[in-house]
């Protein structure tokens, strides 16, 4: 895709379930952001395919979305001296936000048979975009994943923030999914904040779930994970 509000031409790779061909359906769509073929898009289409395949998940399509330089792409702005002197391109989630929203989404809508529901994925920098994006836009997704979130960026401002974030959200139905491991008080405790704001903030349509995963790190916690958030988000209804 060319895309105006990151300047530049971006890969967006598309799997498609094993039925779409045939059935005439349309499909939830699940965006995953770090989506490149390098980053997570075929761990997390082969736990899609493999729920659908053993009637644990229903088939989705899933959307993953590549990032360059997740610094600039995945954070929101800081003021903060020392991670701008490390991290000189930081704080530009918002475009990249503006990119799903008005360019990819659409073309997803356009060429594919989409059900309108959608949902998002990520994890570590992509699961604090994804919070941001459930905090500041939380009508952009209907299911919001975000496994690991370096919610320490800006030294927890966002997680301070969820409160009066919440409190002007409307009741529109939503989901989101948070999980951490055994990571250290730098990731627990901004952690604990935002559950906190969730608890007594949240609005009645918000469905949430925080789950602690003390016997993993930030280094293998995105499998299991993701394989539970399919199960939560696309459990097979019911005959």
């Amino acid at each position: 895709i060319a895309s105006k509000p990151l300047g530049q031409n971006r890969v967006v790779n598309v799997y498609l379930p094993a039925d779409y061909a045939t059935s005439g359906k349309r499909y939830p769509v699940l965006y995953l952001i770090d989506g490149g073929l390098d980053q997570d898009f075929l761990h997390v289409t082969g736990t899609s395919a493999l729920g659908a395949l053993w009637a644990r998940s229903q088939p989705v399509i899933v959307v993953g979305i590549a990032t360059q330089d997740r610094r600039r792409e995945l954070t929101g702005p800081t003021k903060d001296a020392e991670l701008l002197k490390r991290y000189p391109t930081a704080g530009h989630s918002a475009e990249f936000r503006a990119f799903i929203r008005d360019e990819v989404m659409p073309m997803v809508a356009a060429r594919y048979r989409t059900s309108g529901e959608s949902g998002v994925i990520g994890e570590s920098l992509a699961g604090l975009f994804i919070v941001e994006t459930f905090l500041t836009e939380p009508d952009l997704f209907d299911h919001y994943a975000a496994i690991s979130p370096s919610l320490w960026w800006d030294g927890g401002e966002l997680a301070r923030q969820a409160g009066a974030r919440l409190r002007d959200q409307s009741n529109d139905p939503r989901t989101l999914i948070l999980t951490l491991g055994d990571e250290g008080p730098e990731m627990q405790a901004p952690m604990d904040v935002l559950t906190g704001n969730l608890r007594d903030y949240a609005m009645p349509g918000v469905t949430w779930s925080f789950t602690p995963r003390p016997t993993k790190t930030h280094a293998t916690i995105y499998h299991g994970a993701a394989l539970d958030a399919f199960r939560q988000l696309y459990a097979e209804p019911a005959k």
